[in-house]
């Protein structure tokens, strides 16, 4: 009763998953702290992951498993942006109450990034020896990424269901299942890895490889553990009958998916490429700075979390109100979304800064010579995720209007000219520091740009209704 009186449009009734009623601040928090449960559980599996790999394999697959990460997510970049225009247009319909909709976009979006997964996957098997050459692997830890990167690859196209299906049960306003799917994940992982990496009994010691392994049947558990929700509870995205053949992408729905979804993966692929970029400089200066810069991303994951979350109810919140017609409730969603993330970010900032050994030990060990590298990283790089703290608010707001092109080309400016170029000049006079300077540069570029932008107002013309 509920869908079909969702489906009808029926008014005046709070609806399940409803983000267009109630307490802007305290919506706000009730559908984010879910994700960034979600978000804390990932990257907490991750950085497990990473303790098991560095203490079991050494500092070498340690390098070797943050290189394999970032080619797979250059990649991935373009499915994950059309995922992203997905959920955007899928949260505008469940505003709207137009179920059938929200079914035959989700199906559309599912079967589009499906297909192009496969592809990825088959592909990036036969090509991942050129992708570690071009990043300049260490030669020391080329055969041990090129072993987890291939399992990867294969397993690719469960990664990215998990993906898709996440972010659409977000944009019917549900973050409670992905979280309860995460939690079974993370569990299986952290029981697998170590298993798998050092054998037991009958269970061979795959070494790398096994940590891979792990990951991918955890992520292809948690997957079918949201299929089985989906059903179970006749959430709205749920495809019976006629409606299964949504899968088979729908002309009228590619079109915004494309158009939309495209500039939001060329977002990520900018991202990516210049995180490869910035990889390949770090590469130069030794296995040392390799290692701490490894180490550096884990606690960086825990960083932006809270503007990852936050950033992404954001864009749901406000996309469900432009389907709804209730324009008014978008200013102050995104007021309370950057006041939400520049506490959390700004608390949690601090605490790495004034922990930073402890934490780092538990990647490189107390008596690593990659530590004062580390710790210098995290002196320098803390303030650019403070920037960022806003500028996703910001971004995500004008995303859920499809405004999608200014904040690509703002990105495009802060990475490339500023952040890259910023290394390039001052190498010469400040050497290996350039590196890390180079992040709070792009970041405070990205925030000063975006906030112009978003000031101008002329991106709320992308919406067409």
């Amino acid at each position: 009763m509920e869908a079909e009186a969702l489906a009808e449009g029926a008014p005046g009734k709070h609806e399940r998953g409803d983000l267009t009623q109630g307490p802007i601040l305290r919506t706000l928090l009730l559908f984010s702290v879910p994700m960034l449960l979600s978000n804390v559980l990932q990257t907490l599996n991750g950085s497990i992951n990473t303790i098991w790999v560095g203490r079991l394999l050494g500092e070498s697959a340690l390098a070797a498993t943050a290189n394999a990460n970032l080619v797979m997510f250059l990649v991935i970049a373009a499915t994950i942006g059309l995922g992203m225009a997905t959920t955007v247009r899928i949260s505008q319909r469940f505003g709207a109450r137009d179920l059938q909709a929200v079914r035959a976009t989700f199906g559309t979006g599912l079967g589009l990034c499906m297909a192009l997964a496969a592809v990825t996957g088959t592909l990036g098997w036969f090509f991942s020896p050129a992708l570690l050459h071009a990043l300049g692997t260490p030669q020391a830890s080329v055969q041990e990424a090129l072993s987890y990167l291939r399992v990867i690859f294969v397993t690719v196209p469960f990664g990215v269901m998990s993906m898709i299906i996440s972010m659409a049960l977000r944009g019917v306003g549900d973050s409670k299942t992905p979280l309860n799917a995460m939690i079974l994940t993370v569990m299986l992982d952290i029981v697998l890895n170590p298993l798998l990496i050092m054998g037991l009994g009958p269970v061979p010691s795959l070494g790398i490889a096994g940590s891979a392994m792990a990951t991918a049947f955890a992520n292809f558990s948690g997957t079918m553990f949201q299929i089985r929700q989906i059903y179970r509870k006749d959430l709205p995205l749920r495809l019976r009958g006629a409606e299964l053949r949504y899968v088979i992408p729908r002309r009228e729905e590619l079109g915004y998916i494309i158009t939309k979804g495209l500039p939001m993966g060329t977002q990520m692929l900018l991202f990516s490429s210049a995180g490869v970029i910035m990889i390949g400089l770090v590469n130069r200066e030794g296995l040392n700075a390799a290692a701490a810069y490894g180490a550096s991303l884990q606690l960086w994951n825990y960083l932006q979390m809270p503007a990852l979350a936050v950033g992404s109810a954001v864009s749901a919140m406000v996309a469900q109100s432009l389907g709804a017609g209730n324009h008014a409730r978008v200013g102050q969603v995104t007021r309370a979304g950057m006041l939400c993330n520049l506490v959390m970010t700004t608390a949690l900032g601090a605490i790495i800064v004034l922990a930073d050994h402890p934490l780092l030990a538990l990647f490189l060990g107390s008596d690593s010579p990659a530590m004062p590298i580390a710790e210098r990283i995290q002196l320098i790089c803390t303030c650019a995720f403070l920037f960022m703290s806003v500028t996703m608010i910001l971004s995500g707001t004008m995303r859920a209007y499809g405004a999608v092109v200014g904040p690509l080309v703002i990105m495009a400016v802060a990475l490339y000219p500023a952040r890259l170029g910023f290394y390039y000049a001052l190498y010469p006079k400040i050497g290996g520091d350039a590196v890390w300077w180079a992040f709070p540069v792009g970041g405070l570029t990205s925030l000063l740009l975006t906030f112009a932008y978003y000031s101008k107002g002329n991106w709320r013309r992308a919406f067409k209704g």
